[in-house]
Formats: C-alpha cells, structure tokens, sequence
C-alpha cells in the first residue's frame, strides 16, 4: 500500500494556527484535491473537527483517534495510524495535523510537499523534520501564487 504525507508547510515547518491551516492558497487547494480525490485520506480527530464541511466527499475519510466511542459522520475511525493505514484498499494520503505527520513521517513512501516561501510568528503547529538524506527529489513545481510556494515531491529512497 502506498502512503503518502501531504502537506503544506512554511518556511519554519509551520503547518497550523489555531486548528486551521496558516495560508489558504487555491492552487494548493486544487492539487489536494487532485491528488487525494479517490482515494483513503487518514487524519487525526482535531483535523477532522476542523474540516468545515466534515468528512471530505469522494475520498474514504479515517479518522485516527484515541477516543474509543467517538463517532465521525461520513468517516470511518481507527485506533493508531498503522490500524488506519492497515484499513486501506486504496492508496492513502496522510493529512495531518501534527501528531499524525510525526506517527506517520516513517512510515511514508511520498511526501507530497506545499512549501511556502512565507513564515507565520503565530504558528502553533509544526510538521516533522525531514531526513532528507532519506528521500530523493521527484519533481518541484512553482505555479504563480501568492505567497509564492512551490510543489514538491519527496520519494523515500529503498
């Protein structure tokens, strides 16, 4: 099964203010959707309650929690992110918050990167540091948008 983290990042690593994303950029929106439409998107239950519609449509949504009763409307839910991954008949895609990037950083065979040339003071939420020495570039974008940010693709090296 193919694991992907995909994420949109600051210059500092900052994912996160307050339960929502630090930039919301439409071109970024786009290829999170492209990328993730048909296929099983795990997450933790604080991404999940931020998502302001919930459960994203045409995607399986899990929902990792530690909260044994919790119930997710239009999602599934699973216990750790290897039970969530193990959950999987299509392809998935890691998509946040924190704790979830820092439990799945191993595990993934892609990070799908949104680097942002911009750094937020106020960011709460930071992604994993990368071992780069153990992935290698794929392909880097830059489409027009502001702020500037460009597309990259991390493919862990066997």
């Amino acid at each position: 099964m193919q694991v992907s983290i995909i994420a949109a990042i600051d210059r500092r690593g900052g994912i996160g203010r307050h339960g929502d994303l630090l930039y919301h950029i439409s071109a970024d929106l786009r290829r999170f959707k492209a990328l993730t439409m048909g296929n099983t998107i795990v997450m933790g239950r604080r991404t999940f309650e931020s998502l302001p519609k919930g459960a994203l449509p045409g995607r399986r949504n899990i929902v990792v929690t530690r909260q044994t009763d919790y119930k997710a409307e239009g999602a599934e839910t699973a216990g750790n992110i290897r039970e969530a991954i193990a959950m999987a008949a299509t392809p998935v895609f890691i998509i946040g918050g924190g704790p979830i990037y820092a439990q799945a950083i191993g595990l993934a065979d892609r990070l799908e990167l949104t680097v942002i040339d911009a750094a937020a003071d106020d960011a709460d939420t930071f992604f994993p540091a990368i071992d780069l020495d153990s992935y290698r570039v794929e392909r880097i974008e830059r489409p027009d948008t502001e702020p500037q940010c460009s597309f990259v693709t991390l493919v862990r090296i066997k």
